[in-house]
């Protein structure tokens, strides 16, 4: 069987591009990128260079936190190495000095060739076991790769993994040979050494994500429909509690993530997460907050449960929590439930059972009557054979009483049946739009003309192709501002075809 072409795109990293090729037999897929090559002469030249802008610029004991600051570092350390280039090669032309300039980015200020897989928006993990095997990645639609490109040594990859510590304050060491840190990118890197990791130095780093999903990417690749999306609207609008569960990878913090332009404007948002992987869009009121592990003394750690304390004298309308995991933390977070704030939180669990299981059984060890403050539980499921990612299950937590004993028990309102590959309705609710009638006066028929209204703009938008989340994010700010003015745009919209969400402000302020 011959070797097969399956995709080819381009790459651009520090203003060099490259090809991207998927080719393989069968599943058996490798991810091969051309790579700059430069003879012995051109990289001693470059070792010279290097060993003077390390004495003139003092990078190596730099510690970077804002992408700001390494943009502004990275243009000065440009134009310091042109300057040196230029005076050993006076007669280099402006496409090899580019090639130079950028290699000697990558390997002073960044990883090597490791940045050019980093510029790939289309992998989600890299993965260094050692110097002895080929970088592997994890590729959106092929899955795991093995790439063309291989670390020199182990002194490399450890070198590497003190860039990154460095970047953060931190130190990786034999004595201390874990770290887990963040890329100025926001990516999450994970560094074990040897002989901890037995193979060799090991590195792992999960990507974060440059153009996040939205609600309409979601409704556009089935994920779930603009129906109960308009229904999730109606419970973020309305400060209702909603936990995400599912498996590794299965996509709860991108679908927490894709409800979060449903919160009103003026509402305070508060997130805590260990990586910070939420994006929210720039007119909400948002103050994201990140863990932090203790240094090389042991001190300065910050836990998510601290955070969490702290975020309740920060005045917060709504709470994000990245991931229940410990009993102090779902204490803390029922405790803001129930004391009027709204919650959203991920937990690990596979279905409306598991998630209660989870909740109610070591280590959260949470008791049965405070998952009452739980009003939607929504479940997501990964399908590894298709490479798919879908809403399992939507359900509510209903908490009874029996002979003194209390216990909680899922109630499903909507279910993925995989034949058809569409969330269908399972059970009608018993507390969900009760509380949601609670919250705001309106009765069920009134109930039902806002999720009418709502999956309309939602359709609007599928149909204008209105997916980024700065666009989105502009469309809810509006509808907040003017919810029939934005309604009756989309309609017009379905018929004519004519009117779109970048219209809608400059035609309200036109009718005005």
């Amino acid at each position: 069987m011959a070797e097969q072409e399956f995709t080819k795109y381009p790459i651009t990293c520090e203003g060099v591009s490259t090809d991207i090729r998927i080719r393989g037999i069968g599943k058996n897929l490798n991810y091969e990128i051309t790579l700059p090559e430069f003879q012995l002469p051109t990289l001693a030249l470059l070792d010279n260079i290097k060993s003077k802008l390390i004495v003139e610029m003092d990078i190596s004991g730099i510690e970077v936190f804002d992408e700001k600051v390494i943009a502004k570092l990275k243009k000065q350390f440009t134009k310091r190495a042109e300057e040196l280039i230029v005076e050993d090669l006076p007669n280099i032309s402006n496409d090899n000095k580019y090639h130079l300039i950028s290699k000697l980015i990558r390997e002073m200020l960044g990883l090597g060739d490791i940045e050019f897989l980093l510029s790939d928006e289309n992998l989600e993990e890299i993965v260094i076991n050692s110097s002895k095997e080929n970088v592997r990645v994890y590729h959106k639609k092929f899955g795991w790769l093995n790439t063309s490109i291989k670390p020199k040594d182990e002194a490399q990859i450890q070198n590497f993994a003190n860039i990154i510590a460095r970047r953060v304050g931190r130190q990786i060491t034999t004595l201390n040979p874990l770290l887990d840190a963040h890329l100025v990118t926001g990516d999450r890197s994970n560094t074990v050494l040897f002989p901890i990791s037995s193979k060799g130095n090991t590195l792992t780093i999960r990507k974060f994500a440059r153009d996040p999903w939205t609600v309409i990417d979601f409704i556009k690749n089935n994920t779930l429909s603009s129906d109960q999306f308009a229904m999730l609207w109606l419970a973020f609008e309305y400060e209702l509690n909603v936990l995400f569960s599912g498996g590794t990878a299965a996509g709860k913090t991108s679908m927490l993530n894709v409800c979060m332009p449903f919160i009103p404007q003026n509402h305070r948002i508060i997130s805590i997460e260990d990586t910070r992987e939420l994006q929210l869009p720039d007119h909400l009121y948002w103050t994201p907050l990140t863990t932090r592990e203790p240094n090389v003394e042991g001190k300065g750690k910050v836990t998510m449960l601290d955070l969490l304390i702290n975020s309740l004298r920060m005045r917060p309308d709504r709470i994000i929590l990245g991931e229940v995991r410990r009993q102090e933390e779902a204490e803390v977070m029922f405790e803001a439930m129930h004391t009027g704030h709204a919650v959203y939180a991920t937990v690990h669990a596979d279905s409306l059972l598991e998630t209660i299981r989870r909740l109610v059984n070591p280590p959260i060890n949470t008791p049965a009557n405070l998952l009452n403050a739980v009003d939607l539980n929504v479940v997501m499921f990964r399908d590894r054979r298709r490479g798919m990612r879908r809403v399992l299950q939507i359900g509510e937590i209903i908490v009874n009483e029996e002979g003194g004993k209390i216990s909680a028990k899922p109630n499903m309102l909507f279910r993925w049946n995989p034949i058809t590959d569409q969330v269908e309705p399972h059970a009608t609710s018993q507390k969900f739009f009760e509380k949601l009638s609670n919250h705001t006066g309106m009765n069920q028929a009134e109930i039902n003309k806002e999720i009418k209204s709502k999956k309309s703009i939602l359709n609007w938008l599928v149909k204008k192709n209105v997916r980024d989340i700065f666009n989105i994010g502009k469309v809810m700010q509006e509808y907040y501002l003017d919810p029939e003015f934005v309604l009756k745009a989309a309609t017009k919209g379905e018929e004519a075809g004519k009117v779109t969400p970048k219209e809608a402000k400059h035609k309200k302020m036109k009718r005005k």
